[in-house]
Order: C-alpha cells, then sequence, then structure tokens
C-alpha cells in the first residue's frame, strides 16, 4: 500500500467544518446527550436560561413588562489540547487497509490518494472522539492518564466538596441487589429545581457501566410488569422513574487511573452539560498528518482547545459505590 508522503493541513474554517463538526456527529459525546459547543469566544461563558414569568397580564396601558428569564452561568477554562499519534510503516497498512476494505464501494485495486487520505483521517477522527469523550466524563488534571482537563464527574465532585455535602453512597460494590437503593438515594437527594424538570424530558441518569448493568439485572429478576415499566421491550434502554439511564462507557477507564470512584451515577438535565470545543482563538490550532521519512513514520497530531463542566449546581445529584 502507498504511503500519504504530501502533508495535509486542516486549519481555520476547514477544522471546525470539515474535521470537527463531522468528527462529533459520527463518533462523539453528542449521542449521550451533553451539549457540544463550538468556537464561543474565549473565555467562554455558557449560560441555563429558563422561561420568562409573569408575561401574561390584565390589559392596561403603558409597558408592562414581566420578569426577565433566570440564568445560570459558568465560565469554562479552556485548556490547550494536544493529540498525537504515529504508525510505522507496517502498522499503517494494516490500519488503513482495514479501514478502507470494509467500504463497498472503494477499487482495492486502484487505490488513490483520496481514498487512503480519507482513511487515514476517519482513523484519526475516532480516537479523538473517542479520548475526548472519556475525558469529558472522568478527566482529572490530578490524574495521571486523563489529566487535560476536569471533566465533568470531576467537577461535580469538586463543587460537592466546596458546598460542603456528601454525594449519597452506598457501602458496597453495586450489585443487582443495592442498586435500587443507589438510584432512590441520587432521586431523594435531588433538589426541588432538578425533580421539576423532570417533565421537560431531559433528565437522566449518567452511570458506569457496572450501575447499568446491576440495573439490568435487577430489571431481568424482577416480574413481567416491573419490566414493562422500567425497560423498553427489547431491554435495549432501562428507566427509572421514567428517567432514562445513560451508560457513559467509562468503567475500564476510570479503572486505569481517573481518581474518581468507580461506580458513579450522575443525575441531572443533558442541558447542564457541556464540552466546549474551540478552534478559532488559538493561533496555533490545527490538524496536521504528514509522512516522516527518518523514522519510516506516517504521523498525525490535532492541537486544539477543549472543556468540560456543568452549568448549574442545583440541577446536579450524584451519587456513587
Amino acid at each position: 500500500m502507498a504511503l500519504i508522503e504530501n502533508s495535509k493541513i486542516y486549519s481555520g474554517n476547514d477544522l471546525e467544518n470539515i474535521f470537527f463538526r463531522p468528527m462529533i456527529a459520527e463518533n462523539g459525546i453528542a449521542d449521550q446527550g451533553v451539549r457540544v459547543l463550538f468556537n464561543m469566544p474565549v473565555p467562554t461563558t455558557i449560560h441555563l436560561w429558563s422561561a420568562s414569568e409573569g408575561v401574561l397580564k390584565p390589559y392596561e396601558s403603558g409597558w408592562q413588562g414581566g420578569s426577565t428569564s433566570v440564568k445560570s452561568a459558568k465560565t469554562l477554562e479552556m485548556s490547550k489540547v494536544k493529540a498525537e499519534s504515529a504508525y510505522s510503516a507496517s502498522e499503517y497498512s494494516s490500519k488503513v487497509y482495514e479501514h478502507i476494505v470494509s467500504r463497498p464501494d472503494v477499487n482495492l485495486q486502484d487505490l488513490s490518494g483520496t481514498d487512503l487520505e480519507e482513511a487515514e483521517t476517519a482513523i484519526f477522527k475516532r480516537a479523538i472522539a473517542e479520548e475526548l469523550r472519556v475525558a469529558t466524563w472522568i478527566g482529572n488534571a490530578m490524574s495521571t492518564k486523563y489529566d487535560i482537563f476536569n471533566g465533568i464527574l470531576c467537577n461535580v465532585d469538586i463543587a460537592y466538596g466546596e458546598k460542603l455535602k456528601e454525594p449519597f453512597r452506598i457501602s458496597d460494590n453495586v450489585t443487582a441487589e443495592s442498586v435500587l437503593d443507589l438510584l432512590a438515594g441520587v432521586w431523594e437527594q435531588a433538589s426541588d429545581a432538578l425533580k421539576a424538570l423532570k417533565k421537560d424530558g431531559h433528565l437522566a441518569f449518567y452511570v458506569s457501566s457496572d450501575v447499568y448493568r446491576a440495573y439490568e439485572d435487577f430489571i431481568y429478576a424482577s416480574s413481567m410488569d416491573n419490566n414493562v415499566l422500567n425497560c423498553t421491550e427489547d431491554y435495549s434502554s432501562l428507566f427509572y422513574r421514567g428517567i432514562p439511564l445513560v451508560d457513559i462507557g467509562v468503567t475500564a477507564a476510570m479503572l486505569e487511573d481517573s481518581g474518581l470512584a468507580t461506580s458513579q451515577c450522575l443525575l441531572t438535565d443533558s442541558r447542564n452539560l457541556i464540552l466546549a470545543l474551540n478552534t478559532s482563538d488559538y493561533p496555533d490550532a490545527e490538524v496536521r498528518m504528514w509522512y516522516n521519512p527518518d523514522e519510516m513514520e506516517n504521523r498525525q497530531r490535532a492541537v486544539f482547545l477543549a472543556a468540560a463542566d456543568f452549568i448549574d449546581f442545583d440541577l446536579v445529584s450524584l451519587g456513587h459505590a
């Protein structure tokens, strides 16, 4: 297989529109309900707006405007992020070829530079999107691996400490017998403001895989009536009190090193969760792919700004084992 020896660089508008937006849409954290914002002004201030109140009044002449919308706001500290990967000639050939061969429209006898470039770009996009997804949830500047920025769970944990509150805890590993206590405890300690948002349809229990599997085991062991109430017919989605459970899929990463409890249960409104990416306010932001003849490697690098956080502490309820 030929190598891509001509450098490929994405910068400016191409960096956002051709690389990052499709990357998140195809592979990213948005599938789990987190809002992804691109190229907000730096420093990035995020708002969560409520509806205006008191707008309907008896008719009288003159201005009688109601109260303004109540908003929560938080300024995100954007972190400089770099992603790099390199493949030797043999690794590159097998990895790129494996990606290409799965496409029905490609002629394996006549692979063009475009085919190779698209495959290489897709592989790099997928790797960045997955790392961003994991860091969005469990990033921790105090850890040794996922230390690029503090993720959502880390920031919630820090906020609990600053507010001198304790997350709801169960004493041992979560099981089918104890998972209901965990979910019920997180719901009961939630603020009235958070519970009131249930009618909007954006609440979710964001849980680690062990919590999701434990609740799945609980459902399977329950009566048929309970099955109908707490999961879809094919068991592809689970619910507690009509609120979906979302498996955030980071258990393996947390076991490696995150500084966080490995069993997590976060109840919040999905509109309260943010991943912000910026490729316009950092002069060195780019994605570059090139061949290094000295090392006989195909190399890839992405440089950009990123941050993940929640907006309103009153709209989160945390529990873990």
